[in-house]
């Protein structure tokens, strides 16, 4: 079976390759961003035309934090959109057997009841931060829903919670909350720096599953799933921001203090899944909060030199 990663050297990407090496499949098609442009139709259909993969999996995107989020909204809606249409409409023309299209936990309304059923999806407004990334996002799983609908076409969707891990991004002007806290602790931590300053209050909560986790439970979905509505994916736990910084600070072996710059934003106050459709099919998360960040702080730490 030939299997298509597309987005293969990102954060998800990446550990859907390590999932698949650890399961023995070995005809794995990848691009770079070089040699296909994703956001082209013309680029995307050629590939298809001469590869016609067996499975897609769909991880690549642009993706980024608040702050990101909040400079390039256009950017975000018009790459994301652009990316999933053309793979999924080029995986419909060429007969792809599988498709696995990766969404985000912030396509859910602002201020959803919690935790969050995949049914509360288009029920309310977005929070505003994120609202072009979300609407691509919804955009994509909406598409592969009516594929599935009018063509007959094995398309699912997978919503992922917060996620962290290996070959995560550590640009504290993109990056998402939990690696932008293991850089700001190892730094102030070796600059003898008196203090770390957080954006926001603290008090929001978050889920975070590590991406190796998130990558074998798409492995199940792709073997024992097949419905248009789209699955969470996560631990079904949360943590105060304030919580977490002290967990990495813990971690790092930083001894200064914490100070919030109450002026940021803190973005959504909740945002925690309900995996109980995904716990019902048989998958359950294996990493524990703690243990993962230690295994990204000691990557992140080698990879410094």
């Amino acid at each position: 079976m030939k299997i298509y990663v597309a987005g293969h050297t990102g954060l998800v990407g990446s550990a859907i390759m390590r999932m698949l090496d650890k399961n023995a499949f070995t005809n794995i098609i990848t691009r770079s961003l070089e040699e296909l442009d994703l956001r082209n139709q013309v680029e995307v259909n050629a590939f298809f035309e001469q590869e016609r993969p067996d499975w897609v999996f769909l991880a690549a995107a642009k993706v980024g934090g608040i702050h990101a989020n909040n400079t390039f909204p256009a950017e975000f809606i018009y790459d994301n959109t652009m990316i999933a249409f053309n793979i999924i409409h080029a995986a419909y023309q060429h007969k792809v057997k599988k498709l696995l299209f990766l969404g985000s936990s912030c396509i859910y309304p602002k201020m959803a009841p919690q935790p969050i059923k995949e049914e509360y999806l288009l029920t309310g407004s977005l929070e505003p931060t994120n609202e072009a990334y979300a609407i691509a996002k919804i955009s994509g799983l909406e598409l592969c829903k009516f594929y599935r609908r009018q063509y007959g076409c094995d398309f699912i969707s997978a919503m992922p919670t917060n996620l962290y891990g290996i070959n995560d991004n550590f640009d504290l002007n993109s990056s998402h909350v939990l690696p932008a806290l293991i850089r700001k602790f190892h730094e102030a931590k070796e600059g003898n720096s008196p203090y770390v300053e957080l954006w926001g209050s603290g008090k929001p909560l978050r889920e975070f599953l590590y991406v190796d986790d998130l990558a074998d439970a798409l492995l199940h979905l792709m073997r024992h799933y097949s419905d248009e509505i789209h699955v969470n994916v996560g631990t079904g736990e949360d943590i105060s921001i304030h919580d977490l910084a002290l967990l990495i600070k813990e971690v790092v072996g930083y001894s200064g203090e914490l100070r919030y710059d109450s002026a940021k934003p803190d973005g959504t106050p909740r945002k925690l899944l309900d995996v109980s459709r995904l716990n019902q099919s048989g998958w359950h998360y294996k990493t524990s909060l703690k243990k993962g960040v230690e295994r990204v702080y000691h990557w992140y730490k080698e990879k410094q030199g």
